[in-house]
């Protein structure tokens, strides 16, 4: 070999080195690695979402199950908003220092402090915790293999006081960092809910209002 050919050589291994070298972190990236910097990045974002609810299966019948469907807002710390259109009318509001239900067929308000009941939920992972260490406070988190263009983690609450027996969050890759994709949830009753986001913009700009609530004129209200 000449040492033109050698110079060539040397120069392509190089570039194949520096190419691997980049493409390392993409590669060996996963669930864990995308959970943490959705947490950390991720600071506010929107999108609509479906969610299908699946009851245990009884003795001689099959699972029964029913789908929902609406929009999803969330800003950190501890600020989101679910609006459910379909079937039935139902927005959960929390404000960072209250989490308001509301039911527009039962025209009925439940309110709630919200530091007493979102720590081991679902709302710890997408729109409180400022971290990953806060998370791991709380939950055990353990990473599982890539699915359906996503990558997972499983969330199991450390604390067996609650109704969340175990959690699946499937993040999708994109330019501006992770989007939350899939939230699987299974409670300490068998009953299995799956939420599968579309249309996620990270980063949105989202007007305080949005996350402020106030129970509509004759309401029944519930305060616990």
């Amino acid at each position: 070999m000449n040492a033109m050919h050698t110079r060539t050589f040397r120069r392509a291994r190089a570039a194949a080195a520096a190419l691997a070298v980049l493409a390392a972190p993409l590669a060996w990236a996963g669930g864990l690695d995308s959970l943490e910097q959705f947490v950390k990045h991720t600071r506010s974002g929107k999108a609509a979402f479906t969610q299908e609810v699946t009851a245990p299966a009884k003795e001689g019948q099959p699972p029964r199950s029913r789908t929902q469907s609406g929009s999803f807002e969330f800003q950190r710390p501890g600020k989101f908003r679910f609006v459910y259109s379909k079937p039935f009318e139902q927005t959960i509001v929390a404000d960072g220092q209250t989490l308001w239900l509301h039911d527009v067929d039962l025209n009925q308000v439940t309110a709630r402090q919200q530091d007493q009941v979102l720590g081991s939920t679902p709302a710890a992972i997408i729109a409180a915790a400022p971290d990953l260490k806060a998370l791991q406070k709380d939950f055990t988190l353990a990473e599982e293999p890539d699915q359906d263009g996503q990558q997972w983690v499983k969330a199991t609450p450390k604390s067996r006081d609650g109704q969340v027996q175990s959690m699946r969050v499937g993040f999708r890759p994109s330019a501006k960092g992770p989007e939350l994709g899939t939230l699987e949830i299974l409670d300490s009753f068998g009953q299995r809910s799956v939420l599968r986001f579309s249309a996620f913009e990270v980063n949105a700009a989202l007007a305080a209002s949005h996350f402020q609530f106030k129970p509509p004129a004759g309401a029944d209200v519930v305060r616990q």
